[in-house]
């Protein structure tokens, strides 16, 4: 208890040192879904993942849940980081935590997933969802029945 009334209270003097100073303090804005990229280093599969923050996505024999994710306001240094929760499910085996705490985007070795098979980092933090995959892809210019001398065969 003692701890959290001591943060609390030099947390606030910060506050109130930056106001002080004419330094303007911002904190960071919650997203809804974290945007990850995920590598195979095995079949050199690289995979843009989208996670809802507290849901969970499969990659490989990895589930990726999200716990959290910030990103800095755009007057600040551009910084995403999210707290991910990665286990490792291998069929006829118990689950093992292979990851769990902050990662960040500016410095992907910093609190990284180590793993021989899979690499993993955070993009981003959004508050837009993913694009439905049941919807079908822009479509193409088909092609006509004209030959390169632009008469129809």
């Amino acid at each position: 208890m003692k701890l959290r009334l001591a943060t609390a209270v030099s947390a606030g003097m910060g506050f109130s040192l930056a106001g002080l100073l004419g330094m303007s303090v911002a904190l960071a804005v919650p997203g809804d879904f974290v945007v990850l990229r995920a590598m195979d280093k095995i079949t050199a599969r690289v995979s843009t993942i989208t996670v809802p923050v507290g849901g969970s996505v499969k990659f490989g024999s990895l589930q990726i849940t999200a716990k959290a994710c910030d990103k800095h306001p755009p007057e600040e240094t551009p910084e995403a980081s999210a707290f991910l929760d990665v286990v490792e499910e291998k069929p006829g085996e118990a689950p093992q935590s292979r990851f769990q705490g902050w990662m960040f985007a500016s410095s992907p070795a910093l609190s990284a997933l180590e793993h021989p098979v899979y690499d993993l980092w955070v993009l981003d933090c959004t508050n837009d969802a993913p694009k439905d995959a049941g919807q079908p892809e822009p479509s193409l210019p088909t092609k006509s029945n004209t030959t390169e001398s632009g008469t129809t065969p």
